[in-house]
């Protein structure tokens, strides 16, 4: 009988449920990793309670065995929003324990169904990190720290706050997923964390009035050096998407 192992949608999650897997012996093709409560016929259900030391052994496993440019990989495509990429990325880690595949190498066979899965979804959250990388816009706010705002499809902030805490050493400085309610907090001069979206909110981050005044004239600098007989919104809709616009000073209405 087909064996499902429910976990959460978390990255250490996932990775317990995989170890669990393992630890149980249990034959590949009948096993499966759900999150979302993902449901399959003739099947029976162990729910996987998370276990950071458990998720830890898997890490340094794939680590060990597939080198950092993999495991990168397999991050990016946990961090997905599609809801079978727990189910993918078991399948794939299992291809190449079984395989005893080599460091680096894990997706070179991309007509293996999961390992193009996890491939695609991994392409697609890079894909967005580092279009958000580019449409970030900080923003001081009064109590006296940077504040950006984002709402991306995937859940890529884990990856944003290493880019930005390198940049900005020195600096306070937070991000806000909007899509799902968390923040990235960024003490100058130390490690950065995240935090529950219930211990803060939006609305308690005001523009500073300097901000305000900058914003401003960045808008009207904006207008002012645009090209009326040259407007072409397709390709500016094509160059910057939609979605990114609502978390952008420059068209902000304010």
């Amino acid at each position: 009988m087909l064996q499902v192992y429910q976990s959460e949608d978390t990255m250490e999650g996932i990775f317990t449920a995989i170890y669990k897997i393992y630890e149980d012996k249990n034959q590949h093709k009948e096993c499966r990793v759900s999150i979302d409560g993902e449901l399959f016929l003739m099947a029976e259900y162990q729910p996987v309670e998370t276990d950071p030391e458990r998720a830890m052994k898997v890490i340094r496993t794939i680590w060990r065995r597939f080198g950092a440019e993999d495991y990168e990989t397999i991050c990016y495509a946990l961090s997905s929003r599609d809801p079978e990429k727990a189910d993918a990325v078991y399948h794939a880690v299992s291809y190449g324990l079984d395989r005893n595949v080599s460091q680096g190498h894990l997706f070179d066979n991309l007509a293996d169904a999961y390992l193009h899965k996890v491939f695609t979804l991994a392409r697609g959250a890079g894909n967005e990190s580092c279009h958000v990388r580019g449409f970030l816009r900080f923003e001081e706010v009064q109590q006296g720290f940077l504040y950006a705002s984002i709402g991306p499809k995937n859940n890529i902030l884990t990856f944003l706050m290493p880019h930005f805490a390198d940049r900005f050493p020195m600096e306070n400085f937070m991000i806000h997923d909007a899509v799902r309610g968390i923040f990235g907090v960024h003490p100058a001069g130390e490690q950065w964390y995240l935090v529950d979206g219930e211990l803060l909110q939006q609305e308690d981050f005001i523009p500073s009035e300097a901000e305000e005044q900058y914003q401003r004239l960045f808008r009207h600098f904006c207008s002012t050096i645009a090209i009326k007989d040259r407007k072409n919104l397709k390709l500016q809709q094509n160059l910057l998407p939609l979605r990114f616009r609502e978390y952008m000073v420059e068209f902000d209405s304010r």
